[in-house]
């Protein structure tokens, strides 16, 4: 059995069959938001090293996509990146993988890869990936990543997640282009969230969140590609909503619409993140 984040000594590495060389190093690996998604959404993140891959036809591989093909690994657990049990050192899954120009499904034998599972009622030995697209090669920034949003989203004080916007206020300052903005989050559990932005005559506007009931002072603007920039920039809305202020006279109603707008900028896209999650070397 494999202990979550413990897997050295039950699986010795010397043991271990060696990944095919593949050439992950040339790809662009998934955005840090494409594995978030996964993480978030994994009972189970794994590093396995595929030993056999079957071909699955007839009825059992009705409603494979066109141009993909369906297979049944097993596989040998590397580590357990995620998971609150043991689990064997051995698992099998099914995945649909696509087809290559000439109609024929890529060999996945001696495959290194990430996977993002759930487990089998009552099937130890057997994993359901969470998504079709679950099963990633794996590569030392990949792993990296799913291991980084892994630990943050597994900590007591993990960022809550977002599902929408309650309301805003906006506050003029005493002096000509001096004010802040407070826009009050909606978030799964309850849990409090608000975005500030302050603005200063003669400086550039400055944004932050808080997660609690109280805006500290202190607060900054969450670091691009961590848990709660996601929450926040695969969330967001990408305007105000007008019902958040519709309490507001019309000119606070405009400043913080456009102080919304600063924070949607400097959150920047969900996707296509300047900086890839690419392999840092060979598999």
């Amino acid at each position: 059995m494999i202990a979550p984040l413990a897997l050295a000594a039950a699986v010795p590495c010397a043991a271990l069959p060696q990944s095919a060389p593949l050439a992950a190093s040339a790809v662009p690996g998934p955005a840090y938001a494409d594995i978030a998604d996964l993480v978030v959404a994994s009972p189970l993140v794994i590093d396995a090293t595929i030993r056999s891959d079957a071909r699955i036809k007839g009825a059992e591989a009705a409603g494979v996509p066109a141009g993909q093909a369906r297979s049944y690994v097993e596989a040998d657990v590397t580590q357990l990146i995620r998971g609150t049990a043991a689990i064997p050192s051995r698992i099998g899954w099914v995945v649909d993988v696509p087809l290559d120009f000439r109609g024929r499904a890529p060999k996945l034998k001696k495959a290194r890869v990430l996977i993002f599972a759930r487990p089998v009622a009552g099937n130890p030995g057997q994993v359901q990936l969470v998504t079709p697209s679950a099963q990633l090669p794996w590569s030392p920034a990949a792993e990296a990543t799913a291991r980084r949003i892994a630990t943050e989203a597994n900590a007591p004080d993990a960022p809550p997640v977002v599902t929408g916007i309650r309301n805003a206020f906006h506050v003029p300052g005493s002096l000509p282009g001096e004010g802040e903005t407070q826009i009050f989050l909606q978030t799964r559990d309850g849990a409090p969230a608000a975005l500030s932005v302050l603005r200063r005559p003669g400086e550039a506007p400055r944004w932050s969140v808080a997660l609690g009931e109280i805006i500290d002072d202190g607060a900054v603007a969450p670091p691009r590609d961590t848990l709660l920039w996601y929450r926040l920039a695969c969330t967001l809305p990408p305007v105000l909503p007008d019902a958040s202020t519709a309490a507001l006279e019309p000119a606070d109603g405009a400043q913080a619409r456009a102080d919304y707008r600063v924070v949607i900028e400097g959150l920047g896209p969900c996707r296509g993140a300047p900086a890839a999650i690419a392999g840092a070397g060979p598999a």
